[in-house]
């Protein structure tokens, strides 16, 4: 028995191998994503991204934009699209992205009037970066964290009002700024307060002293003074225990630190936020 006889195909012209790759070309070329807004007018694309921004479509809405910076490069619509695409980027949970085009936008465009906005954006960014899950776990102390994105909201919204005192977004920053200046001093008191508790009082007397030296009129500086008192208490200074707490008696006549101690800070002020 002879085995079977393979058919042979002729090798194709050098014509018709032209013609076919010119065919595998145009069908690669027509399997390509096509830009729906190739067409679009600078206004339409803003619509639309609004659109998506009205409903909810933060990460939709942020390519548009992009585009319509490119469209309507050197117009004010360009800056109002980047200024849209930081508040896009910042609902996506983009944080870095969000600052990254505000301190663009504040670089490119140092006289602009939306520029109170874009202070007060990036604020708001770091300040609910500074957040975290804080507002859906319930009793967990922001001076827990590193303060770094506080400080960076705290600045901020410091330029805003200096420089904006009259802007609609200043009463908002001013408030905001009261509650980073006391999550920045309760994070100094934090520390001192570990350090009383593993015995290093010296420790604890150095930062809490910080935070009493650094801060004016924040809720924290009452238990600050608190652990003055007991961490001299604790070296048998007591001359000068006696004279801090004759100060925590002044200053704070109602406080409970002294009847209660660490107990008084099982409601601490951040959950009233």
């Amino acid at each position: 028995m002879f085995p079977a006889k393979l058919s042979v195909v002729p090798s194709a012209s050098p014509l018709a191998a032209a013609v076919l790759a010119l065919c595998a070309v145009l069908a690669g070329c027509s399997s390509k994503p096509v830009d729906p807004t190739t067409n679009w007018s600078p206004n339409k694309i803003y619509s639309e991204a609004k659109d998506e921004i009205r409903s909810g479509g933060y990460e939709k809405a942020i390519p548009l934009f992009e585009k319509l910076e490119g469209r309507a490069a050197g117009t004010p619509l360009a800056q109002q699209a980047q200024l849209e695409k930081a508040y896009a980027q910042y609902k996506s949970n983009e944080p870095a992205q969000a600052i990254a085009t505000l301190d663009r936008f504040i670089k490119l465009h140092p006289s602009s009037p939306a520029l109170d906005y874009a202070l007060y954006l990036k604020g708001l960014v770091n300040f609910n970066d500074n957040l975290g899950l804080f507002g859906a776990i319930s009793r967990q102390d922001l001076s827990e964290r590193d303060q770094k994105a506080a400080k960076e909201s705290f600045e901020s919204f410091r330029e805003l009002v200096t420089r904006f005192p009259d802007s609609r977004y200043t009463p908002d920053a001013r408030l905001r700024m009261t509650y980073t200046i006391n999550s920045l001093a309760q994070s100094e008191v934090h520390v001192a307060r570990y350090y009383f508790k593993r015995g290093a009082y010296v420790a604890a007397i150095n930062r809490a002293q910080t935070a009493i030296a650094d801060y004016r009129d924040v809720p924290a500086l009452e238990e600050a003074t608190y652990i003055v008192y007991k961490s001299y208490d604790a070296l048998g200074m007591t001359q000068l225990r006696d004279d801090t707490k004759r100060v925590l008696e002044k200053t704070y006549p109602q406080s409970e630190f002294l009847t209660k101690g660490f107990r008084a800070i099982d409601n601490p002020w951040y959950k009233f936020w």
